[in-house]
């Protein structure tokens, strides 16, 4: 094999590309890795076709290990070369069975969702000052109602894991604090989104909410538990570094215009 490319969809949930999953070269074969990236684009997006997003996943040391960076750089070089521009780069976190879960410390309460409209309504108040690149994106072009909606419908809603394992955080009154959406992923359990109202942010209760999702797959006898944040989102990532979910990979995305 000199060099190999695969584009990737949702099942029966697409009729078309979702994004580029595949590109790899052997060694020396740069060129080799360019001819059939331009040529296969051609066959699989011909134009008029809606380019969609390059992944690309690397170990969590890429950058300071010149085997890894070397691998990263050749193959997003390519894409690059292709009208493509970095967007963004995200941590991945994973929890192991045995990593010891901090009880509930009765400073809030935990309930299912009442319904959908619930759920929408946390979800539009908590972009407000957002750190994550794809809400910054959605909202340049959308109300925050607009792109809680869209997040809903485009990836949520197409979960099949029990819709009891969210969660909504409240205040012994019933003020809502924040919620944490605990799934059952495409290959593994999951923390789909969390999420704290600006008006309680800075006082702990992230800790405490993906302290309540880790928990809910834990008791599903979850054999690990995965979860993603990008590299800006400093606060949510340190959350989950004292949650114990180990820093394992990262997630490079690039897009195009």
């Amino acid at each position: 094999m000199l060099a190999r490319i695969g584009w990737w969809c949702r099942g029966s949930q697409d009729d078309a590309p979702f994004l580029l999953d595949i590109l790899d070269y052997a060694e020396g074969e740069q060129d080799t890795g360019r001819l059939l990236f331009e040529t296969a684009r051609a066959a699989v997006l011909p134009d008029g076709t809606a380019q969609v997003n390059y992944t690309r996943f690397a170990p969590a040391d890429w950058r300071t290990d010149p085997v890894a960076r070397r691998v990263v750089e050749g193959r997003t070089a390519i894409v690059a070369g292709g009208g493509a521009r970095p967007f963004v780069e995200r941590l991945r976190f994973e929890w192991r069975p045995g990593t010891p879960v901090p009880a509930p410390s009765g400073r809030l309460s935990f309930r299912p969702f009442e319904d959908t409209e619930e759920l929408l309504t946390v979800m539009t108040e908590v972009l407000a000052g957002t750190l994550d690149a794809y809400s910054l994106l959605d909202l340049r072009t959308m109300t925050p109602r607009q792109a809680a909606e869209a997040h809903y419908e485009d990836e949520l809603a197409r979960y099949t894991s029990p819709r009891e394992w969210w969660r909504l955080a409240t205040l012994a009154d019933g003020e809502p604090v924040g919620f944490v959406l605990p799934s059952q992923g495409g290959y593994h359990p999951i923390i789909a989104y969390v999420g704290v109202r600006p008006a309680h942010r800075g006082r702990g209760c992230i800790d405490e909410l993906l302290a309540e999702g880790t928990r809910v797959l834990a008791a599903a006898d979850a054999p690990r538990i995965r979860a993603t944040t990008d590299v800006g989102n400093q606060p949510m990532a340190e959350a989950f570094l004292r949650a114990g979910y180990a820093d394992y990979e990262r997630e490079i995305h690039l897009t195009w215009d």
